[in-house]
């Protein structure tokens, strides 16, 4: 397998770059709400299509590099902004504001775009990688919606949230009663509009030269910046992970958990986790919460054990 490395990836860039805007087929899909963004690129004799369900504030436009060493591999790619994220539509006069009305929205987006584009375009098998967020909408989708996947990798999913000095019945309190108060498109306490942190202090990756690249690609465009929650999306996420002990999925999961985590719940993987059938974890040392965007000694660990996964499932 081919995998990209830190060594090569500055140098690399002017291929990615041309890849990225030659090669991935970008278009809106539309719903009531509003445009949907995505993208697409399909090899010539794909041996599976990977759909992306990206994180919190992530789109296609960070995830150049990973969807082009997938079609380096023989994957096709599909992969689409969630509302209110990179290139789609936000629903509120603060575009920096993370922001949706009920945390199912998400999924009911991603199930439109497997109807009307993936399933269209592609007969093959198929796998859902889903991130974080993104980790939690593919696992709503899959319980909630007729598929037919083959499996799903998630990559440190937001089964619950690491709310960390602040107590986790707090935390949800707070967010119930300010909503019922009126402030749902209010900032959560402590979030702002975007920030980029220096690297020395971001929660993210131990990797400087993707960390740079991202921060690269969202000051070169603004459009794709995203700031923190609001009360409104922090009570919707709370509201849906309090659902998840009911839910149990029909296919193959394989979770990947970073265990420097400082975003997400790792004990809440491991709960669900116990509760499927067919559901294995692993934990990979010394890693952050971007498993994909990771150092090469992880990120390379993580995506050998995705392309393992892939190829288990028939």
């Amino acid at each position: 397998m081919f995998y990209s490395t830190e060594q090569k990836l500055l140098t690399q860039q002017a291929e990615i770059t041309q890849f990225f805007q030659q090669q991935l087929h970008k278009a809106q899909l539309t719903t009531d709400n509003g445009d949907l963004y995505y993208g697409y690129v399909i090899p010539e004799h794909a041996k599976a299509a990977v759909v992306i369900s990206s994180g919190r504030i992530e789109g296609l436009d960070k995830y150049q590099e990973l969807i082009w060493e997938l079609v380096k591999n023989n994957y096709a790619v599909f992969i689409i902004d969630h509302q209110g994220q990179g290139r789609s539509y936000r629903t509120l006069a603060n575009p920096h504001k993370g922001f949706v009305n009920k945390f199912s929205d998400y999924a009911d987006d991603l199930a439109l775009f497997d109807r009307l584009i993936v399933s269209k375009l592609f007969t093959g098998k198929k796998i859902i990688l889903g991130h974080s967020m993104g980790g939690a909408i593919a696992f709503d989708f899959l319980t909630r919606f007729e598929h037919n996947y083959s499996g799903v990798f998630l990559s440190a999913p937001m089964f619950d949230i690491y709310t960390k000095g602040t107590p986790k019945p707090l935390a949800k309190f707070a967010a119930r009663t300010a909503c019922l108060l009126g402030f749902n498109k209010f900032y959560a306490f402590g979030q702002t509009d975007y920030l980029a942190p220096a690297f020395v202090d971001n929660e993210l990756t131990s990797s400087e030269v993707r960390y740079q690249l991202f921060r690269q690609t969202y000051q070169t465009d603004s459009v794709l910046q995203l700031g923190g929650v609001t009360y409104g999306w922090l009570n919707a996420a709370f509201d849906f992970m309090a659902t998840l002990e009911q839910q149990q999925l029909s296919i193959p999961l394989f979770v990947a958990s970073a265990e420097h985590d400082t975003v997400v719940d790792n004990q809440a993987q491991v709960a669900l986790v116990h509760r499927q059938s067919n559901a294995i974890l692993q934990t990979f040392a010394n890693a952050k919460h971007e498993l994909l965007f990771e150092q090469d000694c992880i990120r390379q660990a993580v995506l050998s054990r995705f392309y393992q996964f892939c190829d288990s499932l028939s």
